[in-house]
């Protein structure tokens, strides 16, 4: 690699603290968290949950952990959680609905990770001794799989009207809950107003190194801190933690435009070059999908090529590859790239080694 830094497209989670976040959390005020003594902490949680017009929120380590305790409070062992097929607790919590709370998952087949109200409708199985209950649907918003796609607000408030009427629970998984937030226009509490539990991810467009916030009720939120307690979850001094949020709340929201912005100006340029397609032609948010097997390559050796060069994206099948933009991201790192792909394509000879297929890998979020 010469010529440029390195520009990390993986995923937002590869998004690093700003040195002024640094030198905030560093200046944060701390106590025992397990004790209600962390000031910082309990302002975070305060904060997200009048954001996201619930009563109560907790602090805990990772958005997996929100949505394995939000299952698990809302679920009993032998019952059925409904998300669709491309969802995050279905493809990259390692089974942790089964493993965690002993409940099934089934899964609807949607359109770019967005299901409709007549297809849960259909789903929610009539009572029954012989058949798991239905007990809990869950929503991915933005949809990763579904390349970062918006569930647009009055989908989900006709999705929430048909669980309410079959009284399920209804669970929001807001790992990009600000990203279709900023796009749309439509507030975080909108969004989260259906919804019995829902969480913020610090660690992704807000770039925070760790965290992520779980709202509901202050019923469940209760319940939910023992399960963060039993599962290991539980901190001590983790306001220099949860200062990390604070700041990205003030000043890392309103940016993530800028995010989009790039994964659009990335889109035109990949699209422009041939032998590449685009998974969806309008890209909504932070992350695309395009598809390369005009280019003769697969997907596993361009994204090894490109990394040699500086340059790193995700394999998500044979010729699949997903790119994500972030606050590390610049539109001039977004050109640099598209130059540095179109180089490896145009000149594979020179790249000859680099090229080689090997097995895809498939990558969390």
């Amino acid at each position: 690699m010469t010529g440029h830094r390195f520009i990390e497209l993986y995923s937002d989670t590869k998004s690093l603290p700003t040195e002024a976040m640094r030198r905030f959390m560093m200046a944060a005020p701390v106590g025992d968290e397990q004790k209600d003594e962390d000031t910082t902490t309990l302002a975070l949680c305060e904060r997200v949950a009048a954001m996201l017009g619930q009563e109560a929120a907790v602090f805990l380590p990772s958005g997996t952990m929100c949505n394995e305790i939000a299952i698990a409070v809302h679920c009993r062992p032998g019952e059925e959680v409904i998300c669709d097929a491309t969802a995050h607790i279905v493809n990259f919590e390692t089974g942790g609905p089964s493993a965690l709370s002993g409940v099934m998952i089934r899964m609807l087949n949607g359109e770019r990770g967005i299901f409709t109200a007549d297809a849960l409708r259909q789903a929610i199985r009539p009572e029954s001794r012989y058949a798991p209950r239905s007990r809990l649907v869950c929503i991915e918003q933005t949809a990763n799989l579904g390349g970062g796609a918006i569930w647009p607000l009055a989908v989900i408030q006709e999705v929430a009207q048909v669980a309410r009427q079959a009284g399920l629970f209804l669970h929001l998984d807001g790992a990009r809950l600000l990203n279709a937030a900023v796009e749309s226009k439509v507030p975080a509490a909108a969004y989260a107003r259906p919804f019995d539990s829902t969480w913020l991810d610090l660690t992704k467009g807000l770039g925070c190194p760790v965290g992520a916030v779980l709202a509901g009720s202050r019923d469940f939120i209760r319940e939910a801190w023992r399960l963060k307690q039993r599962w290991g979850g539980a901190m001590r001094q983790s306001g220099i933690l949860a200062a990390a949020g604070l700041y990205a709340l003030d000043h890392h929201v309103e940016r993530l435009a800028e995010d989009h912005d790039n994964a659009r100006r990335l889109g035109v340029g990949l699209a422009a070059i041939p032998g590449i397609r685009l998974e969806h032609e309008r890209i909504e948010t932070n992350i695309l999908y395009f598809d390369i097997a005009g280019t003769g390559v697969t997907a596993e050796a361009l994204v090894r090529a490109l990394k040699a060069a500086g340059v790193s994206m995700g394999a998500f099948g044979a010729h699949r590859i997903r790119a994500v933009t972030h606050i590390g991201v610049t539109a001039a790192d977004i050109d640099a790239s598209l130059g540095i792909f179109r180089r490896i394509l145009s000149e594979p000879a020179a790249d000859a080694g680099l090229l080689k297929a090997n097995r895809p890998e498939s990558f969390p979020a």
